[in-house]
């Protein structure tokens, strides 16, 4: 496994990668809008910030209600999504998503519960 990115909840995801570029000198790689969200990717050397600014209720919305703006979770990319998935079931971690689901860019991915993960939610993205 390998780092793919820092999830970041915003209200203001265009001033936060404008802010994020300025100070990191980190393009936007990637924009899309995603499961009631607007999503933009911003490219670090290996790896990316993912910004993630809700425009509908949702797990995003409900974390900025609850926490404020910053960190949302921590992604690890993955040659075999269902193999680490079924590592996580043997080491008894409890898992958000049994099975993998579409996320952003068409990737396959899953996330593992906080409650076992030391508080940090980890997402499982399929690829490259």
């Amino acid at each position: 496994m390998a780092f793919d990115h820092l999830g970041v909840a915003t209200t203001d995801a265009d001033g936060l990668a404008g802010r994020f570029e300025m100070i990191f000198g980190a393009p936007i790689a990637h924009e899309e809008q995603f499961d009631g969200m607007d999503v933009r990717f911003l490219e670090l050397d290996g790896g990316y910030f993912e910004l993630l600014e809700p425009h509908d209720e949702g797990p995003i919305r409900g974390f900025l209600d609850s926490h404020g703006p910053g960190i949302h979770h921590v992604a690890l990319r993955t040659d075999d999504i269902d193999a680490a998935l079924d590592r996580a079931r043997e080491v008894g971690v409890d898992l958000v998503d049994e099975e993998p689901r579409q996320g952003a860019w068409g990737h396959e991915v899953a996330f593992l519960h906080p409650s076992s993960t030391g508080g940090v939610l980890v997402e499982f993205v399929a690829g490259e």
